[in-house]
């Protein structure tokens, strides 16, 4: 039989294990692949099905998005209050993703990123309680969630730019990339709260609790100053 402090190493070691994957799939895995890039670079017209397919498979790998969803939803437990968030999330993206795209913003995607692995930091901060202790108030968590969203929108809207994006048909491409985006994001958070369902102790033992949302704070601080760096070097 495990003693509750074997238990505790091994979801510990479990944890390790999966941050460190996550961290190099984000750093190595999250920008359009160049096949993908060469498989849309010669179609033109409606692609809806393509660009479904790109726009899940990119929110399935991208785990910057992920990982900051997970700790928005760690804590809750009423679907409710997690469908509300992750609706405005999924608003607050959309709306960037769809904007960036037909308006052309020029922005630094590497800048953009290192705003996404802030929020990854913050959400691992907030659920720690430090923004609490050092601001003794903590702001709506939906102004959060939304504005956090309107930056991971921007994020992917700097990836979708780099695809040969014609005129033609690209309102019905960029819906359809972003549905798939939304399906992509339903298939992760339906995994994340089956494991924080049928694993109340990620949930209710606070080590464990610390321990995931530390790595939180980790990986957001990783992926922020590593893109910080990719615009010093671009500069």
């Amino acid at each position: 039989m495990i003693n509750d402090s074997g238990f505790n190493r091994g979801i510990v070691q479990l944890l390790v294990f999966l941050v460190l994957g996550a961290l190099v799939a984000s750093v190595y895995g999250h920008n359009v692949s160049k096949e993908d890039i060469a498989a849309l670079s010669v179609l033109s017209g409606v692609q809806v099905v393509h660009y479904m397919w790109l726009g899940a498979k990119h929110m399935v790998t991208g785990y910057d998005h992920l990982l900051f969803l997970l700790g928005v939803i760690y804590y809750i437990k009423r679907f409710n209050d997690v469908f509300v968030l992750v609706s405005l999330f999924a608003l607050g993206h959309s709306i960037t993703l769809i904007l960036g795209v037909t308006l052309s913003w020029a922005v630094s995607p590497y800048l953009v990123d290192a705003i996404i692995g802030f929020s990854v930091l913050y959400k691992g901060f907030d659920n720690l309680g430090a923004i609490d202790t050092f601001f003794n108030e903590r702001p709506d968590e939906r102004l959060v969630v939304t504005v956090f969203g309107l930056f991971h929108g921007l994020g992917l809207a700097t990836k979708l730019q780099t695809l040969v994006v014609r005129d033609d048909g690209l309102i019905a491409n960029l819906l359809a990339f972003n549905l798939g985006v939304e399906i992509g994001q339903v298939v992760a958070l339906f995994c994340a709260l089956l494991i924080l369902t049928l694993m109340p102790v990620f949930r209710n033992h606070r080590q464990t609790a610390i321990v995931v949302n530390a790595m939180l704070v980790m990986l957001g601080c990783t992926l922020m100053f590593y893109q910080l760096r990719l615009y010093y070097l671009a500069a």
